[in-house]
């Protein structure tokens, strides 16, 4: 025998969240037999958006969203009286607006044993994703290092050109039908170009005119504010989807994998090891290091120092372009301020590694990736963010100058 629990309009005694605030609501009644279930958690995500709340007494709940777009819904099963399962059609779906202003959705409950997942499952599965998430990381932490080894800019905008390569990518295979593969390229490309227009036009003037390390920071501030409300304008507020960021996940043991996620692995492993390859082997590579160790003296070495500035920032830009593919495959969805969510990571990644150092925002990146992931087997999924800047703090409390310190600025 089964029975549903409805996400409908207007329950009247229902816990809340979110309704003075949002418009859009998201309610529902959840019952078993006719009986109302007190204490079910049902959680709300989507456009970078995540609450949760817990049903009433009555079984019923509210939760306010910002805006007209498509979220996730989730029951916790766990908070199920013992025997009561989702029967069919699983514990999340996706609720997707219509007309109105409210959305109802279905959770079909029934009698029977419940499949838990254990915790070493949980641990595995989850440390890939963190492995994932900390690799597309270091691709704009990377870029991030290098910028500030070779200028010493601390630079906020570096979000908005994250953000820019995912809406690059949106642009040529949604609006103009040019496959995803070589919309990805067209938007790295097109995201190294960004590098080299940015230094070319604001800051190599800025560093001429002898400009300090404070104002450019402030610079880089408005920078970023400026660039991410214009491409508000451009796109709007809502979350669109590229091509392919929604197949099915793949199950290898505990672990469940989509295409798309082993192909993010795959790639940014080839990209950091090339990367690796430049800085250590490459002539320009090689010059990079000299110039942030001391720029002077690299100078007077015979070393083109604006020159490698300006090959930093175009390197810089296409690593960033291409972590913003991967980062609006993982989240999974493209919006006007997706870079500016995972700016604070890029920066703990980057302190954590050791400033100016790209190997080590590489470790730094890795750490916070699988930080985040890993800590919401303890910690709820809102605060898990919260968690990463945690240990970066307990970390710096030891080691001041990050894990690889600052002798070798690059590399």
């Amino acid at each position: 025998m089964s029975t549903f629990a409805t996400l409908s309009a207007g329950p009247a005694h229902a816990d809340e969240v979110g309704t003075e605030e949002y418009d859009y609501v998201l309610s529902g009644n959840v019952q078993f037999n006719q009986e109302p279930l007190e204490g079910v958690l049902i959680t709300v995500e989507g456009s970078g958006y995540e609450a949760s709340v817990k049903t009433g007494v009555d079984g019923k709940w509210k939760v306010g969203v910002p805006e007209k777009a498509t979220y996730t819904v989730s029951l916790d099963e766990e908070t199920l009286p013992k025997g009561v399962i989702v029967a069919k059609g699983g514990s999340t779906t996706e609720a997707e607006f219509g007309l109105t202003k409210v959305k109802a959705v279905n959770f079909f409950l029934g009698e029977g044993v419940r499949t838990t997942v254990s915790f070493f499952d949980q641990f595995v599965n989850r440390f890939v994703n963190g492995l994932n998430f900390g690799l597309l990381l270091a691709l704009a932490a990377i870029g991030l290092s290098l910028i500030f080894g070779t200028t010493g800019l601390s630079n906020f905008a570096h979000a908005e050109m994250i953000t820019f390569g995912a809406l690059m990518t949106l642009l040529f295979s949604v609006t103009l039908g040019v496959p995803i593969w070589l919309a990805i390229v067209i938007a790295i490309a097109l995201s190294a170009g960004l590098g080299w227009s940015l230094d070319a036009v604001i800051w190599k003037p800025l560093r001429r005119k002898g400009v300090g390390l404070i104002p450019l920071m402030i610079v880089s501030i408005g920078l970023s504010l400026a660039l991410r409300y214009l491409f508000q304008i451009f796109v709007g507020g809502g979350t669109s989807q590229l091509p392919g960021s929604g197949l099915a996940d793949m199950k290898l043991g505990p672990i469940r994998l989509s295409m798309i996620d082993l192909a993010s692995m795959g790639i940014s492993i080839v990209v950091l090891l090339a990367v690796s390859y430049f800085l250590l082997r490459t002539r320009i590579g090689k010059a990079t290091r000299a110039v942030s160790d001391n720029p002077s003296l690299a100078s007077a070495s015979g070393i083109d120092v604006d020159g490698v500035i300006r090959i930093v920032w175009v390197l810089g830009g296409g690593l960033a372009g291409l972590s913003g593919v991967l980062w609006a495959y993982f989240r999974p969805g493209v919006s006007w301020d997706m870079g500016f969510q995972i700016l604070l990571l890029v920066f703990a990644a980057v302190t954590l590694g050791g400033l100016g150092t790209a190997f080590g925002a590489l470790i730094g990146s890795i750490i916070v990736g699988l930080f985040v992931e890993l800590s919401t087997l303890w910690l709820p999924s809102d605060l898990k963010y919260v968690g990463a800047l945690v240990v970066l703090i307990l970390v710096l409390l030891l080691r001041p100058q990050g894990i690889l310190g600052r002798k070798e600025r690059i590399g």
